[in-house]
């Protein structure tokens, strides 16, 4: 089926059973395929990425703004990074569900387009400062370490 043609119906589906088809017994925590990929050395936490850029592209179709683009993959993006990190990695997919975060987006979008674009450009700004400060720290301690070597 052509990716234009794919329904509200079809893209929730895609989140539903990558981030919230089982659930644990006993809680209401649920969870997809994407923690189940996940626990696949290698190429787990890759092919989950691939299948959550599907609602991605949809929205890409539909003329989503750049912004909220650029947030959906954000979202893709961190939680591919921090969902490769043995075991934390697969907690954080249980709780972080990007497909169900992006699927809300692309709602969003469509029912108030533009709305709410100064949460996603906050969202993208606080992303890329702990990632300049996940590059920064260590570098700093390093170096501060490493001072007392080459007085």
């Amino acid at each position: 089926m052509a990716l234009e043609r794919w329904s509200n119906e079809h893209l929730d589906y895609i989140a539903a059973l990558l981030d919230d088809m089982f659930r644990i017994p006993g809680t209401q925590i649920r969870f997809g395929l994407d923690a189940l990929i996940g626990w696949v050395p290698g190429v787990g936490d890759a092919a989950a990425a691939i299948a959550s850029f599907l609602i991605v592209l949809a929205a890409w179709r539909r003329g989503v703004q750049a912004v909220t683009l650029v947030r959906m993959v954000a979202n893709v993006v961190l939680e591919t990074a921090l969902g490769a990190i043995p075991v934390a990695g697969d907690i954080f997919h249980v709780f972080w569900k990007s497909n169900r975060r992006n699927y809300r987006l692309l709602i969003r979008e469509r029912e108030q387009p533009g709305a709410n674009s100064r949460r996603d450009w906050m969202f993208l700004a606080i992303i890329l400062l702990a990632a300049i400060a996940a590059a920064v720290i260590p570098i700093g301690i390093l170096i501060w370490i490493l001072r007392p070597l080459f007085k």
